[in-house]
């Protein structure tokens, strides 16, 4: 008898006060925006504008659920092929209605909820990359490149697109703060994402859009402690492992 091929999909898990089921979000696609706060864009040396968006995508089991239930820290282990491991905090939004051609006006609807997650980067293989007018993907979508938060529905949470100037993302490295930012310091805003997004692909359930990230990016060693939070949202953390063999 042959042997089974059997291919597990990527979660993350939901956390609702709704029930105390345990459940998860199966992950579709990843996507990311670039240089979508001023002033990271100009660290990064840009020079931005209101030109469309820049996007790309990360493997679906990039996503690392941080999220713990025996009160152990996540583990990212060190990538392989760098020596310059970025940090980079983001807001997730999590789809949860299919659709293509969204509108502004309609794309709160096709959102499930948020989580908060880092968008990690092997910097000097993007600076390579750049500098050859190559693709982002190596220093973009290796394993475990996208830790994340539970996900918590939009009905639980603060209007996280009409109050977008309430809502703060900050990201700390062994208790010191490196990035901190109110979400609506965003060049294109949740809702101008999801439309622009949706001309070029169809949204499905379990997308994830990975939100782009503010100023103050920089360098992880093993052993480092990174949290990244917002508000309402569950707290990503996770320590700096060991490289795998």
């Amino acid at each position: 008898m042959a042997n089974r091929l059997v291919v597990v999909q990527p979660t993350l898990s939901i956390l609702s006060r709704a029930t105390t089921e345990a459940s998860r979000f199966p992950i579709h696609r990843i996507y990311c925006v670039g240089r979508n706060y001023l002033e990271h864009a100009i660290e990064m040396g840009g020079n931005p504008t209101r030109d469309p968006p820049c996007f790309f995508q990360k493997p679906a089991d990039a996503a690392t659920d941080t999220s713990t239930t025996d009160n152990k820290r996540c583990i990212i282990p060190y990538p392989p092929m760098t020596n310059n491991l970025h940090h980079e905090i983001e807001l997730v939004v999590a789809i949860g209605t299919p659709g293509r051609n969204i509108s502004k006006q309609d794309a709160k609807q096709h959102i499930f909820g948020y989580a908060i997650g880092c968008d990690l980067t092997r910097r000097d293989l993007q600076a390579k990359a750049k500098e050859l007018r190559r693709p982002w993907d190596d220093a973009k979508g290796f394993d475990y490149s996208a830790p994340c938060s539970s996900i918590v529905p939009c009905e639980e949470l603060k209007d996280f697109v009409g109050d977008a100037a309430s809502v703060n993302i900050k990201l700390e490295v062994n208790g010191e703060l490196r990035q901190e930012s109110s979400i609506a310091k965003m060049i294109w805003d949740v809702p101008e994402i999801v439309s622009c997004l949706s001309k070029y692909y169809t949204l499905k359930a379990g997308d994830l859009i990975l939100t782009g990230t503010p100023a103050g990016v920089g360098p992880l060693d093993v052993g480092d402690v990174v949290k990244a939070s917002c508000d309402e949202l569950p707290d990503c953390i996770f320590e700096v492992g060991p490289m795998e063999l």
